[in-house]
C-alpha cells in the first residue's frame, strides 16, 4: 500500500476498540457523563473524538524516513489562531504583497488562486489532507472536503456508566484550612469532611466504529485533496496505536483491538460499503459457548468485563489478527 501518489482505491474499515474502568467520550451537556443512547443505552463516542485521537499521534509521530514532515503538520491544534494558518497559504502565492501579511480579511483574487490556496492547504496539513475542513474563517481559504470519514462509534451492547465519588485531603488555602481546624464538627476537624468530586466511568464497553475512504476525493485533478497510499498506512497505523498515547486517568484503559479493511479494486469500488460491514460479526462468549449478541441464550450470562467475552468473525470465522487487509474483489 506504500506510495507518495494520491490514492485510486476505495476503502472502508472496521474499527473495535474496549474501555474499562473509564469514560472514552464525555457529553459536557450531561455534566461529562459518557455519551450514551437514551433509546437503548448503548454507548457513543463521536467522530470527533476519534480524529482528535488521530491527529494527536501524527502530529506526535509522523516524522520518519521517507516522509516529508512539512506535509505531516497538523490544522486543528490546541490555541492554535486559524486565520494565521491561512495566512502561510496567501504568503504563499503572494510573497510580495504586504496586505497578506497583515490583514484580517483576506480573499481569494481569482479562480486560480482560490485553488492554489486550498493546495497548499491540502498539501502542508495532514488533518485537512484527510478530513478536509471549513477554512473560510475571516481569511478565506475555501473549504475542503476530506476523502477520510468517521461514523460515530456503538458499543456493541447497553452500558451501564458509574459515578464514583472522589475525594482530596489537601485544602485549597489556608482559609479553607482553618474553616476546617476550628469547625466544630469532630469529624470535620479530623479531615473527614473532605473536598468531594465525581468520576464517571464505564466498567466495560466494546465500541466499534466505521470508516470511509473515498478514492476520487482523494485523486481527482481539482478537488482531490492529494491524500495518498502512504497517508492511508499512516492513517491505519494511528487507529491502532492511538490510544497508547492517549492515557488519561478520566479514559481508563482504552485500547484498540480489531481494525478489519476493505480494499477495492477501483476508486468506484466493487460492494456497498454496507454488505461489506454486515459480513463482520460480534458474538458473546460464554464457557466456551458463543452466541449473537442479545439471544434468548445470553439471558442469564454475566456482564461482558474483558474483550475475551466477545469474539468477533468475519464471514464466520474468528478475526485473529489485530489488523486484517480484506481484499475486495
Amino acid at each position: 500500500m506504500s506510495g507518495n501518489g494520491a490514492l485510486t482505491r476505495r476503502h472502508e474499515f472496521v474499527l473495535y476498540f474496549d474501555v474499562t474502568n473509564g469514560n472514552p467520550n464525555g457529553d459536557p451537556d450531561a455534566g461529562n457523563m459518557p455519551r450514551m443512547d437514551p433509546e437503548t443505552g448503548h454507548g457513543l463516542v463521536s467522530d470527533v473524538c476519534l480524529k482528535r485521537k488521530v491527529r494527536n499521534y501524527v502530529e506526535s509521530f509522523a516524522a520518519r524516513e521517507g516522509r516529508d514532515v512539512r506535509r505531516d503538520r497538523i490544522y486543528v491544534t490546541e490555541g492554535a489562531i486559524l486565520n494565521e494558518k491561512h495566512r502561510e497559504a496567501y504568503l504563499s502565492v503572494r510573497p510580495d504583497d504586504r496586505d497578506a501579511k497583515t490583514a484580517k480579511k483576506l480573499t481569494p483574487k481569482s479562480d486560480e488562486e482560490a485553488q492554489s490556496v486550498r493546495r497548499f492547504m491540502c498539501d502542508n496539513f495532514f488533518d485537512i489532507r484527510a478530513f478536509g475542513g471549513v477554512l473560510s474563517t475571516g481569511i478565506n481559504a475555501g473549504q475542503v472536503r476530506g476523502p477520510v470519514q468517521l461514523a460515530f462509534a456503538r458499543s456493541v451492547e447497553p452500558i451501564l456508566p458509574l459515578e464514583v465519588s472522589i475525594t482530596r485531603m489537601a485544602a485549597t488555602n489556608e482559609a479553607e484550612k482553618k474553616a476546617r481546624e476550628e469547625g466544630e464538627d469532630d469529624a470535620e476537624k479530623r479531615g473527614d469532611k473532605r473536598t468531594m468530586g465525581r468520576k464517571h466511568i464505564v466498567p466495560y464497553g466494546l465500541y466499534r466504529a466505521h470508516g470511509f475512504v473515498s478514492a476520487p476525493l482523494a485523486s481527482h485533478p481539482i478537488k482531490g485533496t492529494g491524500f495518498s497510499d502512504a497517508d492511508l498506512e499512516l492513517l491505519f497505523e494511528a487507529l491502532q496505536k492511538m490510544f497508547d498515547h492517549d492515557r488519561s486517568a478520566a479514559r481508563g484503559e482504552m485500547a484498540t483491538r480489531k481494525l478489519i479493511v476493505f480494499r477495492h479494486a477501483s476508486a468506484l469500488g466493487n460492494a456497498p460499503a454496507h454488505a461489506l460491514f454486515e459480513r463482520v460479526k460480534t458474538l458473546r462468549v460464554y464457557k466456551g459457548s458463543e452466541h449473537e449478541i442479545g439471544a434468548a441464550a445470553t439471558d442469564n450470562w454475566p456482564p461482558a468485563r474483558s474483550f475475551a467475552d466477545y469474539v468477533v468473525k468475519l464471514d464466520g470465522k474468528p478475526v485473529e489478527e489485530s489488523f486484517k487487509l480484506v481484499e475486495v474483489a
